[in-house]
């Protein structure tokens, strides 16, 4: 737990310290962007391959050496002279994180079983969201007390500490087979293939959506993994055995954990937004608006994680994504300019404790369904999706996002294109301030009124097609998750003599 909490801070503590470090270590934005968008892309891109050579090599030794590469890396950022160091050290980080995570539920679900595992998951899963939740609270106080560089330095006495515990606190994993046999031709496929993608959802809005650049990515990554799926096919020791898509409940798994990050991760970018753009909010007054989402979402996986000792998790996670849904609908309709924004406080609710309904009994689905020999290579599976869901939802729902703004521009405000443009992309972005650069000074307020409206009814939209994909993600769940295919999950309740009962 402590281990995954640092890395998973890391994924968002950064951001707040941009100006900071650009003060200091000089370089272009686009450059110091590389903090952020090189820790997620090899973060992303090594999931897999970090979870399969963990299940042949010992999940305890390569936990260990995730953490030793994050704690160096860490130092490494901490001590950069320049930006382009800075940007190394953190793409080494994002290498470790990966080690780090991709063994973690392994980890768990080697020591225990059962409603153990359920409730270990739970606690772990409701940590890291906590985690996650207060990250940029952590690194604003740190960069305004401090400076910038003890949002690195913090993370190797922490990491030391971890290292100890692992070494006193966690069973031995000794190695399944040798380094002969592994599939060191498909791991690397696969990491091209997942760095090229991620790359191609993280820049993908400034390089534009149909750009060469960004096509030729995406087509060579489809290339790419097409490549990697004929190779695991003849390989004795793949990196991803395909034949866990056999069985419907890793299926199920597996979908789950792209469209609930495709639906939460990429809806809650634009729900943001209303809140600091559309009403004005500031990131403080948004950040505890936002509780209204992580305390139940917090309390609620803990909830689920008792659940599961009675229920099926195909009817937990069932009811999560309904509620999810319902939350979504509610802030459709709440998310208008001529309506207080304390309407949208019943949806966020909804959306938290649906989110912490749902969560913990899907992270626990797929290594419930493996053998134990097989929770890296099923952890990092679905670690990938995870990353792919929140990179292709925020990329999908950013298009409806713009383009409302835009149609409402089009019908509402007379610019030339050029400016037009101008506005509809900082307006996009949230920043209706530069938005306003562009356009004279006598119909500044008009604008801004558009834009405030339009934003609105763009972040009510791409709620409605979230509610839309939970509903689906439900009924996932439903349907394709069997009780037959869980290995090591939750007790079920007898039901042998009920002649009305039902599959899970």
């Amino acid at each position: 737990m402590i281990a995954s909490a640092l890395l998973v801070i890391d994924i968002t503590i950064v951001s707040v310290a941009l100006p900071a470090i650009q003060s200091d270590l000089g370089g272009s934005l686009a450059a110091l962007q590389w903090v952020i968008i090189g820790y997620t892309i090899t973060f992303g891109a090594f999931q897999q391959t970090a979870g399969s050579l963990s299940d042949r090599l010992g999940r305890k030794s390569m936990f260990m050496s995730g953490i030793t590469l994050f704690t160096l890396s860490s130092l490494a950022c901490g001590v950069a002279p320049n930006a382009v160091s800075l940007d190394v050290a953190r793409c080494v980080q994002g290498v470790g994180a990966a080690f780090v995570l991709a063994n973690a539920m392994p980890l768990i679900a080697q020591v225990y079983d059962g409603q153990q595992r359920n409730m270990a998951i739970a606690v772990w899963g409701t940590t890291l969201g906590a985690c996650g939740a207060v990250a940029p609270v952590i690194g604003g106080l740190l960069v305004d007390l401090t400076q910038w560089r003890y949002l690195f330095l913090i993370n190797v006495p922490i990491g030391v500490v971890a290292l100890v515990l692992c070494r006193k606190r966690l069973p031995a994993t000794p190695a399944t087979a040798g380094t002969a046999g592994i599939d060191w031709t498909g791991a690397g496929l696969l990491v091209i293939v997942l760095g090229l993608v991620n790359f191609a959802l993280t820049r993908g809005e400034d390089q534009g959506w149909a750009s060469t650049a960004t096509v030729v990515q995406l087509v060579l990554s489809a290339v790419l993994f097409l490549a990697f799926l004929l190779l695991e096919r003849r390989v004795t020791a793949p990196t991803l055995d395909l034949s866990l898509f056999r069985v419907p409940t890793f299926v199920a798994a597996a979908l789950i954990a792209f469209f609930s990050r495709f639906a939460t991760v990429g809806g809650s970018v634009y729900y943001i937004l209303y809140f600091q753009s559309s009403r004005g909010l500031s990131p403080l007054q948004t950040g505890l608006i936002m509780m209204a989402v992580f305390a139940p979402q917090l309390g609620m996986g803990l909830v689920a994680g008792k659940l599961q000792a009675k229920y099926s998790p195909s009817h937990i996670i069932g009811a999560g994504f309904g509620i999810l849904a319902l939350g979504g609908l509610a802030m459709f309709w709440a998310f208008d300019r001529d309506n207080s924004v304390w309407t949208a406080l019943p949806g966020l609710l909804l959306w938290g404790v649906g989110g912490g309904l749902a969560g913990s009994p899907s992270m626990s689905l797929a290594v419930n369904v493996v053998p134990k020999e097989r929770a890296g290579m099923a952890s990092g599976a679905i670690n990938s999706l995870f990353m792919f869901g929140a990179g292709i939802g925020a990329a999908i729902f950013g298009v409806l996002f713009r383009t409302r703004i835009s149609d409402q521009a089009d019908t509402e405000l007379e610019l030339s294109s050029g400016t037009h443009d101008a506005v509809v992309t900082s307006a996009a972005q949230g920043d209706i301030t530069r938005a306003l650069e562009n356009v004279p000074g006598a119909i500044a307020g008009q604008v801004r009124r558009t834009l405030e409206s339009a934003i609105a009814d763009g972040a009510a939209e791409v709620m409605l097609w979230a509610a839309l994909i939970c509903v689906g993600t439900a009924g996932i769940a439903l349907t394709l998750v069997r009780k037959q295919d869980l290995l090591t999950g939750a007790p079920e309740k007898d039901t042998s003599d009920d002649p009305a009962a039902e599959p899970a």
